[in-house]
Formats: structure tokens, sequence, C-alpha cells
């Protein structure tokens, strides 16, 4: 199956490409337009990939590298809130552990799964680069600091109103 950006999509990419046309490559585009692919195809499959690698005139292989080393790009269908619990050293020590087993059990699922309903996906990660809050973790782009165990039911009532928060932080 052949995949297309939306006309919406087209614009913003050829908008960024005139941007960044003095490096006279498209690879500063590229984190962009996977993120526009993610968005209207609902994950980076490979024909995803090829779409932007044809898109941009680089190689698959370009392409392919930056989508699978960046987490937040995904690489399979999931829910559609991703939770991004972070247990690196800091949330470690601060029970980070606890509270990923608090999302685990509030959601049903096991770190990497999704819930039945498709509403959430749960991922262990390896910073958010939000140590002075610990345990924290990203629910779309939202930050959630300094969360407590007990504190997971609310937040997943709180996504379930808003499954899409946009950098809002609490």
């Amino acid at each position: 199956m052949s995949l297309e950006f939306s006309a919406d999509a087209q614009q913003k990419i050829a908008a960024l490409r005139e941007r960044y046309a003095v490096s006279g490559s498209a690879k500063p585009v590229v984190m962009a337009a996977l993120h526009l692919a993610q968005k209207e195809h609902g994950h980076l499959s490979d024909d995803a990939l090829k779409l932007v690698a044809r898109t941009l005139d680089l190689p698959y292989a370009h392409v392919y590298g930056v989508a699978t080393f960046y987490t937040m790009y995904k690489r399979e269908p999931s829910g559609a809130t991703t939770i991004r619990m972070c247990t690196n050293i800091s949330c470690m020590l601060r029970d980070g552990y606890a509270v990923l087993e608090a999302f685990e059990k509030a959601l049903g699922v096991k770190k990497g799964e999704s819930t039945k309903d498709g509403a959430f996906h749960l991922v262990e990660e390896e910073c958010i680069a939000a140590c002075a809050n610990a345990p924290c973790a990203i629910a779309g782009t939202q930050y959630l600091l300094d969360i407590k165990p007990g504190q997971v039911p609310e937040i997943i009532e709180q996504l379930r109103k808003k499954p899409h928060p946009e950098g809002e932080v609490v």
C-alpha cells in the first residue's frame, strides 16, 4: 500500500524545506516529516517511512535510522495516548518503579502494551529530562511531575477526559 501526505502536510514540509534550503539537504526536515507521517497515519510503518524518504528524496536507511533512534516515534500501532514513564536514576531513587507498577495496575497492561480500548500505551522510558521533579512521566506532550503511586488513578481519569494534553505540566 502506498501512503501519501495530506495537502496540509505537503505544504508544511515544503515550507520547512524552503526554510532549510541553505543546508542543501532535506535532512533537517526528517524529524518534522516523521511527526507529520505519524500524526496522519497513526504510526510509522515501513510504508510511512518510505513516504518520508520519497518526499524528502533521502535514502530509506537514513529515515529508518532516525525513526528507530528516537523513542517518540511509534513503529507499531499503539494506544492513542502514550504514557512514557521514566525509570532512570533520579526517578528510580524516588519510587519510579512503584509509579510504573501503579500505571500497569490502573491500566491493566504491562509496559510496552496498549490498553484493550486503544486509549493508552505504556512505555518505560530511559530519561525524559525532568530529574528535579522525579518521578515523572510524559503523557502526550504533557509532563507529569513528582508522581506518587496513589495519584495514578486520578491521572488516568484526567487523561481519559482530555486524552491529548498539549504541553501542560502537572
